[in-house]
């Protein structure tokens, strides 16, 4: 999870709209599960950011 995450946070997070950089702290915040559903498709986020978050850091791995 953390190279992911990693790779999202350097990659796009300083150029991201406040409501992403937002969606992807809100991410850092949940349950190390939780995360794995969303990062592996088994579960989505019902919040539009952190769901813009997911699909940007599952095209770039």
């Amino acid at each position: 999870l953390d190279v992911l995450l990693l790779n999202y946070l350097e990659r796009y997070f300083s150029d991201a709209s406040p409501a992403e950089q937002r969606g992807f702290i809100a991410l850092l915040e949940l349950p190390d599960p939780v995360l794995f559903a969303y990062l592996t498709g088994r579960d989505t986020p019902t919040d539009p950011a952190q769901s813009h978050v997911i699909g940007k850091i599952a095209t770039t791995t």
